[in-house]
């Protein structure tokens, strides 16, 4: 049978410098997770307010070229009605007369 030995110092003190080198690794891991962690929250955030506000100002363009194409046809087709009035006057004239 094997006889377990106790540890010498140094060994004891070899260990004793792994587990902390062990500690300080999972803590500084640990540490880079949570801040990847909270950067990754707050890129969603900016993402979502991002989307938000492209939403509201697409629908504010959508409103807006609503509104200019509705002017501008209403802008055409007075414009068109004075022409046509002023044909059919035109074409009165050359008519005989009493016709």
């Amino acid at each position: 049978m094997d006889t377990v030995k106790p540890l010498s110092s140094a060994e004891r003190a070899a260990g004793e410098k792994a587990e902390q080198a062990i500690n300080t690794l999972i803590a500084k891991r640990d540490k880079a997770r949570r801040s990847d962690e909270a950067e990754q929250a707050r890129e969603e955030l900016w993402q979502a307010s991002v989307r938000r506000y492209s939403a509201a100002r697409d629908a504010e363009l959508r409103e807006q070229w609503h509104e200019y194409h509705t002017d501008h046809a209403s802008r055409l087709r007075a414009n068109l009605e004075a022409l046509v009035a002023h044909h059919e006057g035109q074409a009165q004239r050359y008519l005989p007369k009493g016709a």
